[in-house]
């Protein structure tokens, strides 16, 4: 079969109809990961075991004719940072090596009950603190476009998963842009839904009121089919949503014309690469030309959604990871003669200089004496930025704008220097801040042939807006 083009549909046909079978299709992409991915380095663990059986299931399912489940023999990819039973879950990190969990994450057990194939665990930044992937304790993923550069994180594996073929679908998570700026890197869809939409449970955390899970895929149509399959209520999460799950899949075929379209200035200021910024133009014109309303809006708050961001996730990080101490799962420091000591020593060995970093600044913010003055202050313009985007939507019906200020970056280029690496999320914060939905879809390329990706934000649990407007804008690449 022709991976390169392989869709969930294509899949699932294909099953069905005989012409491949779901054991012989998980065996070529694990093929094609055992001759390519010692390049890339996107899979931290294969769970081949799990995955045959599951796909015996679904051969058996087609042979007797049996109507197939939405997902039935896709191979799916899932991010280190979500547990799944019988493989490792390292979150990136030394700290968790050897860790097995004794249970899925919601969303993993909701992907196999639709018949997914799910084909091992992906490499990320550690704990998903990053923009690059170089922050993972067992190697960096490198771009499948371009080797030499970064494929963006922290769901850096999960989008160059996507990209190099080795899976149809994969799941990563997003806190301040770890799916939307991967997937731009990348050339890949990648979906922030509503924060509830999706549960948490079984996610290992990094800031608690940020995270949140979402899809990774070739084209618009194929998030949104995972979407429907992991979104909904879980009663082992009580931050997600009871809200009805709207119908993704069958909304996209809805037109466009009409729909408001909003341009935020502040996110074509200074710094925006000038290829990125003509792609984007491009975009917005093809829009239009498909009977968009095209208006400009303004969110007066978005430079400060950089500082907020990092007060509030390194906060929320150092309480998370206070969890990582050597006692209960995962590292244990030897040589410890008293209980502190092996605190001490576990935390230093396992955790990994980015993570340290966040530890000690989310420490300090919280610290008595600093909270009001930081951590308060943080939540305050939260607020702030989120009537923005109330305002905003008020008036359009989805915002368009970059991903990231940059294409994808050189490895090495920024590790060096932090501030810069943070400043690689300064479109995307802000909607994580906010709690709305996004998605990235790629929508040209530069120069050098690396991917650009635009992205397009909508209020709380209007993904079916959001994705219609995204296979508009992947059907302008098309054409």
């Amino acid at each position: 079969m022709d991976l390169q083009n392989l869709t969930i549909d294509s899949a699932r046909e294909a099953i069905a109809s005989g012409k491949t079978s779901a054991t012989a299709l998980a065996e070529l992409h694990y093929d094609r990961i055992a001759s390519l991915d010692g390049k890339i380095n996107s899979f931290l663990a294969l769970s081949q075991v799990r995955a045959m059986t599951q796909a015996q299931k679904i051969d058996e399912m087609a042979a007797k004719g049996e109507a197939l489940p939405p997902l039935a023999g896709v191979p799916v990819g899932i991010k280190d940072v979500l547990v799944m039973q019988g493989a490792p879950a390292t979150a990136g990190s030394l700290i968790l090596k050897g860790y097995r969990p004794p249970y899925d994450a919601t969303v993993v057990a909701k992907l196999e009950a639709a018949g997914a194939i799910l084909l091992g665990k992906l490499n990320c930044d550690e704990f998903a603190m990053g923009s690059s992937n170089e922050n993972s304790a067992y190697g960096p993923v490198l771009n499948p476009r371009d080797l030499s550069r970064v494929p963006g994180g922290s769901s850096g594996g999960s989008a160059a998963a996507v990209a190099a073929d080795f899976a149809a679908a994969t799941l990563g998570t997003d806190t301040g842009g770890s799916i939307r700026q991967p997937a731009a890197f990348c050339g890949v869809v990648g979906v922030l839904p509503t924060y509830g939409r999706v549960s948490r449970y079984g996610l290992i955390a990094f800031a608690s009121s940020l995270d949140r899970v979402g899809p990774l895929t070739k084209t618009v149509k194929d998030a949104a089919s995972v979407l429907q399959v992991i979104a909904g209520k879980d009663v082992m999460d009580p931050t997600s949503s009871g809200r009805p799950v709207d119908d993704y899949v069958g909304e996209l075929v809805k037109p466009v014309e009409g729909l408001r379209i909003g341009v935020p200035e502040e996110y074509f200021g200074e710094g925006l690469d000038s290829e990125i910024r003509r792609a984007i133009d491009a975009t917005i014109d093809g829009l239009k030309m498909a009977g968009c309303v095209v208006k400009p809006v303004s969110l007066p708050h978005t430079k400060y959604a950089i500082p907020t961001y990092y007060v509030i996730a390194t906060a929320e990080a150092s309480s998370n990871l206070s969890r990582f101490d050597g006692v209960r799962f995962g590292l244990r420091a030897d040589e410890a003669n008293t209980l502190s000591a092996m605190f001490r020593k576990t935390r230093d060995q396992g955790f990994g200089v980015e993570v340290k970093r966040r530890i000690l600044l989310g420490t300090y913010a919280l610290s008595a004496g600093y909270y009001d003055a930081y951590y308060r202050k943080a939540q305050q313009v939260r607020t702030l930025l989120t009537r923005d985007f109330m305002a905003a939507f008020a008036e359009v019906d989805v915002l368009v704008a970059p991903v990231t200020p940059t294409p994808a970056f050189k490895l090495g280029e920024k590790t060096d220097d932090p501030v810069q690496m943070y400043l690689e999320d300064i479109y995307s914060v802000a909607a994580s801040l906010a709690g709305i939905c996004g998605i990235s879809v790629p929508c040209g390329q530069t120069k050098e042939g690396l991917p650009i990706g635009v992205q397009i934000m909508a209020k709380h649990f209007d993904e079916a807006t959001m994705l219609r407007v995204g296979q508009a804008v992947e059907k302008q690449q098309a054409h």
